[in-house]
């Protein structure tokens, strides 16, 4: 069979396109001979443009049309993107699976030829926000592979913090928390390297890029954004008086630069602050949604006199307006992404955002429980009043949701929910199958919620036992007819294979015996039901590494093969975890600090093994910063 691909080579995107439908058909089947001519062998054709009648389709929305019958039709979008989203759903239709970042890691079957597919599709996006924030230890690959497999699943955004990616990388090359891995040289430089880099791959796929968030302050202060780390850095005469007033002392806050608030009813903060940000939005073209935050962390803001007449918020509001007129003096139509978080979650007394069309809103619910998903009930209660540096975060859902209730009364533009189920609450669930249920339904509640989107703070190195939670979550946030149930056994099919049902069962048990918030810190160490619930899980864990090596050797395709692999590490890595916990539940110290120890040598030295499932760094963080575990060497 003989196919032409018809499309304008003008757009980057759009090519790209063309090259990844000919990649993946080619693997699909031998029987295609792609062809440049028109004339050549009385060729099929498949057209890749946007919509003919363009006018009548918003080019900010997701929208394609699929038509192609015996191998000849076309994939129309509303924009260069969404050709390539029609693409990579033609394919889904045809039967291939992008089950993790990475070409190892997809299903493609096998088929005679396409030309008995007849296949008509049209879809349009149900979130114009659908996307992944980097968190975590990353190396170049690892981002570079989720940026590929983003737009394969239906995302259309991707979040990259800071100014540079530094801190992310820099985890990575000097392996914090793995200390059988020797440390690699690291530097803003080569940061900057990879950063534009990465650039080059969100522009390839025309992926809207969002920038920043943390680091403002530090710039402010003319400091380096290198993360959440100790400075030995000191403040000059002329800046220390920029920074928050704790507890009757300027300076860093903790020693850490990235949580420093400033003193923001200093009218010179405020400009530093905007020229920053102005600035960087000039240099940044590039960027589509730029975020202005604060310092991290809580109860870290200034107790000056002049700061404490106003709530946090109405001084960030603010700055946020001055920003706007400086933007709008020069003529950028950069997005600014205001934060609902911590202290901001208060909305604003007194102020106002004078052109609401700038912002977009981002609810980040970060203490929030994910034991049970978004509940909307008939009334919410009212936030709780603010006390200057005594705040306390909000774990249940209702409470959280009455603080979006609130700045919802004060601003009607666009918002969406900023959420953390792979960020730390996933470690607690060893099965996946809880919080990718938990990501299902929060996304299904979200139309219910006024919000118009999700992105995902979170590791990119979340694939420990598989990818259900991503992929449950790019199909939600696309808009899918498909229930859990249908959705989780797509999943498995294509993963396990004929099999599936026996290995969907087993993840299922693992995660109905966790729990995400013990792990995530919230409640007493002690906890006698998290005790009996580890000692049952170990007997599901030993039980089904039992049927694992009494198994058949039945024929597994290649993929197959490489999950049930991650499968058999996941479960030796489940059983030396659930032990831990056992311990530490029950408030055995000694045992407690044993059992950890053999965990923690056991992911350490398997991670380059399983590099690209599992961040070490991360869980260990989480581990002994949350769940309550010790610190190995320290």
């Amino acid at each position: 069979m003989y196919i032409r691909l018809a499309y304008s080579k003008e757009s980057e995107t759009i090519s790209f396109a063309a090259s990844e439908l000919k990649y993946y058909l080619s693997k699909i089947t031998n029987s295609i001979v792609f062809v440049n001519d028109s004339t050549a062998h009385h060729p099929s054709t498949i057209t890749l443009e946007l919509f003919p009648d363009s006018q009548k389709h918003s080019d900010t929305d997701d929208e394609y049309h699929i038509e192609i019958s015996k191998g000849t039709g076309h994939i129309y979008g509303s924009n260069s993107r969404s050709v390539l989203l029609g693409i990579y759903k033609y394919l889904t239709l045809l039967g291939c699976r992008f089950l993790r970042p990475g070409k190892d890691y997809e299903y493609i079957p096998k088929l005679s030829s396409i030309e008995e597919f007849d296949i008509s599709c049209h879809e349009k996006a149900e979130n114009k926000y659908r996307g992944v924030c980097i968190e975590g230890a990353d190396c170049p690959e690892n981002i570079f592979e989720f940026i590929d497999w983003l737009p394969k699943l239906g995302f259309n955004t991707f979040f990259l913090q800071f100014e540079l990616p530094y801190a992310f990388l820099n985890l990575w090359y000097i392996h914090k928390n793995n200390p059988m891995l020797p440390a690699e040289d690291f530097s803003l430089e080569k940061a900057a390297e990879i950063s534009l880099l990465i650039d080059e791959e969100l522009q390839k796929r025309s992926l809207e890029h969002h920038r920043v968030g943390h680091g403002w302050t530090c710039s402010v202060l003319n400091q380096n954004t290198l993360g959440w780390v100790v400075t030995d850095n000191t403040l000059d005469e002329s800046q220390l008086p920029l920074t928050a007033l704790v507890n009757g002392k300027r300076g860093f806050f903790g020693g850490i630069p990235i949580n420093t608030n400033l003193c923001y009813s200093n009218p010179d903060v405020v400009e530093r602050f905007a020229a920053k940000a102005v600035s960087y939005a000039e240099k940044h073209p590039e960027v589509d949604y730029l975020h202005i935050w604060l310092a991290d962390e809580a109860n870290n803001h200034c107790e000056c006199e002049n700061c404490r007449k106003f709530i946090p918020t109405d001084l960030y509001v603010r700055i946020l307006n001055r920003i706007d007129t400086l933007l709008t003096e020069k003529e950028l139509k950069t997005k600014i992404v205001f934060l609902i978080y911590e202290e901001l979650l208060w909305a604003p007394q007194t102020e106002r955002l004078a052109n609401p069309d700038r912002f977009v809103m981002m609810f980040a619910p970060i203490s929030r429980t994910f034991m049970k998903s978004y509940n909307i009930p008939k009334e919410l209660p009212a936030p709780p009043p603010y006390v200057r540096n005594k705040i306390t975060l909000p774990v249940n859902l209702e409470e959280n949701l009455s603080f979006l209730n609130q700045w919802q009364k004060v601003f009607e533009g666009e918002c969406f929910d900023y959420d953390y189920p792979l960020g730390r609450a996933h470690y607690g669930d060893m099965g996946y199958v809880h919080i990718s249920k938990i990501i299902y339904d929060d996304i299904k509640c979200l139309k219910e919620l006024h919000l118009d989107g999700y992105i995902s703070c979170q590791e990119l190195r979340a694939f420990l036992p598989n990818g259900l939670p991503n992929y449950v979550m790019g199909k939600c946030l696309f808009g899918t007819t498909q229930t859990f149930e249908e959705l989780a056994e797509e999943y498995f099919t294509a993963a396990y294979g004929e099999d599936w049902k026996t290995y969907y069962k087993y993840l299922s048990q693992v995660s109905e015996l966790c729990n995400c918030d013990y792990f995530n810190g919230k409640g007493s160490r002690k906890n006698e039901t998290v005790q009996e619930n580890m000692l049952k899980l170990k007997e599901v864990l030993l039980n089904f590494k039992e049927i694992r090596k009494n198994s058949s050797d039945s024929p597994k395709s290649d993929v197959n093969e490489i999950f049930c692999k991650h499968l058999d590490y996941h479960n030796e890595y489940c059983i030396l975890l659930a032990n831990a916990l056992y311990y530490l539940s029950g408030g055995e110290q000694e045992n407690t600090q044993k059992a950890w120890k053999d965990f923690h040598d056991f992911i350490c030295s398997h991670e380059l093994d399983f590099q690209k499932a599992l961040d070490v760094y991360r869980v260990i963080e989480v581990s002994t910063k949350y769940t309550g575990f010790p610190v190995i060497g320290g």
